[in-house]
Formats: structure tokens, C-alpha cells, sequence
């Protein structure tokens, strides 16, 4: 085993946060709805999201059964909506494909709609415990620091970076399953972006980059997004006018909530081929064109 292993297994064993798809008794479709939330959005928004969406679908059949829109509604203020109508298509073909249940396949997750690489590789570990390397941002921070010695990773994800997580993986698969979450929670709780806790580290001793002085990053520049005024604060606000009515919403609500037109229209047309909204005719309303959830 390598000498990371055992102290940040133990560690995790002492420290992991009582996360409801963590918890012994949660069923994989728990872990994969957990797994398309938690993308960019903190845990603490999720918590509250996820407990209801399991609660009224407990299982993928349950979701299946309703239209797209009822996902988006439910997915509420989570941001990138886009992530609610992806559930809702491999809830569709989890019944369809696979009699309703999960796969534990890898190959099987990873063909599902809106399932990547990351989230095929986290179920298939977090719900079945199988050996997969599993690279979220805190993973690639924690081993970008531990053993490569510099501050943050690339931009994206390289095969180096990939065959590194891949060699420090444990053997038995059970283990090799908790080893990567105990780097994912590392790296959310103690190693993180802005302020690392080295004091708090477990493998504080092992780390290059500590024992290099913590050098600064010297990599592409890293964008940080904006948010005021772009399309996709106009989406959102948009996409908060539908989705908090009860019927579909004439056109002229929408320029309330935006007044600039060619932004407006160009969110509402990117939101329309998106499918997470759709237009009604015209000659439904005398108020003109209605919006609603699919």
C-alpha cells in the first residue's frame, strides 16, 4: 500500500461529512442524481434539492414517468438547468435499458445520457465499489499538490495527470473505491483552492508541494467566470419567471424581468433549442407567444 493510503484513509474515516448518498443504506440512483448536482454547485445547495427530488422519485421509474419539465421545475435555483432535463433522459433509459435499475457497469453508466467520464467512473465507485480512477476538481488539486508539487492542475484534464490517479489507486477495489473519496473530501475540506490547510493535513509530511515551499501557479491564466449581466444571468432569470408560475408565461413577463431585446431574444432561443423551454402559438393568447416547461 502506498505510505498516502493508510494515513488518509484514516483520516477520512474520522472526518468524512454524513452525506446522505454517502450513507450505507443509499441506492445508487441517489449517488448518480448526487453526482449531476454537485456539478458546480456546493454541497450545501444540494442537500436540501436532493432530499426532495429523492423523496417524490426514489427511484428512476418514478422520475421517468413525468414529463421533462416537472425535472426542471423540481431542480429549482440549482443553476445549469440543463443538468435536470439529463437526469430525466437516463432516468428514461435506466427504465428502458436496464429493467430500472442503475448499472454497475462502467460501459453501461457512461452510455446514458449526460453521463461523462467523471460521473460513470463515481458511480461505478461510490455506488458499487468498483476500482475506477475518479477525478473531480478537489481530486486533481490534492494530487496536483501532493505528488506533482505545484499548486493547481492543467485546465483540463491531461493523460499524465490521469495515469498518475490511475498508479496510486489501491488494488482491492473496495478500497480503492473509499481511497477516492477520501481525496474528494481532502481536498473539499483541507486542501482547498484558496486557503489550505496544511496544519489540518494528514499527509501534510508526503506533500511536494509543502516540502517545495508552496510555490505560486504558474499556468494559463484561470478565468474566473462572470456572472452580472451575461446570457447566462439571463437565462436564469428568465428560466425563474417559468418555472415559479403555475401556467405558461406571455411574452410580455419575460421583458419585464430583462428589457435589453437582443440578449432577451437570443437567451430565450438558446433556452428553446436547449429544450428547457417551449414556445405555445401565438393564437393560444391574445397576449401573444406563451412560454412553458417542457
Amino acid at each position: 500500500m502506498s505510505v498516502l493510503h493508510e494515513p488518509a484513509l484514516a483520516w477520512y474515516a474520522d472526518h468524512a461529512r454524513d452525506l446522505p448518498w454517502r450513507r450505507p443504506e443509499s441506492s445508487a440512483w441517489s449517488v448518480l442524481v448526487s453526482e449531476l448536482m454537485l456539478q458546480q454547485t456546493p454541497v450545501a445547495r444540494v442537500l436540501p434539492v436532493h432530499e426532495a427530488w429523492l423523496e417524490r422519485w426514489p427511484e428512476p421509474a418514478a422520475l421517468a414517468a413525468e414529463q421533462p419539465g416537472a425535472a426542471v421545475r423540481a431542480w429549482g435555483r440549482l443553476g445549469y438547468p440543463r443538468r435536470a432535463l439529463r437526469l430525466h433522459a437516463a432516468a428514461v433509459a435506466i427504465r428502458d435499458r436496464h429493467g430500472g435499475q442503475v448499472p454497475d457497469d462502467h460501459a453501461a453508466l457512461l452510455a446514458l445520457p449526460g453521463v461523462g467520464e467523471y460521473t460513470a467512473a463515481a458511480v461505478a465507485s461510490f455506488a458499487f465499489g468498483r476500482r475506477h480512477v475518479v477525478l473531480d476538481t478537489n481530486v486533481r488539486r490534492v494530487l496536483a499538490r501532493l505528488v506533482s508539487g505545484v499548486e493547481l492542475p492543467a485546465p483540463s484534464v491531461t493523460r499524465a495527470e490521469r495515469e498518475l490517479a490511475g498508479g496510486l489507486l489501491p488494488d482491492d477495489p473496495g478500497t480503492a473505491a473509499t481511497w477516492a473519496v477520501a481525496v474528494m473530501e481532502l481536498g473539499a475540506l483541507v486542501c482547498t483552492a484558496r486557503s489550505p490547510g496544511c496544519a489540518r493535513c494528514p499527509v501534510a509530511d508526503r506533500c511536494a508541494w509543502r516540502a517545495a515551499g508552496h510555490p505560486a501557479y504558474d499556468g494559463p491564466p484561470r478565468r474566473a467566470q462572470a456572472w452580472a449581466g451575461t446570457d447566462r444571468q439571463c437565462r436564469g432569470r428568465l428560466m425563474a419567471v417559468v418555472r415559479d408560475s403555475e401556467a405558461a408565461v406571455p411574452e410580455h413577463r419575460l421583458e419585464a424581468v430583462w428589457p435589453e431585446a437582443t440578449q432577451r431574444d437570443r437567451a430565450l432561443a438558446g433556452l428553446l433549442a436547449d429544450g428547457l423551454l417551449v414556445r405555445l402559438p401565438a393564437s393560444d393568447s391574445p397576449q401573444g407567444p406563451l412560454y412553458a416547461l417542457p
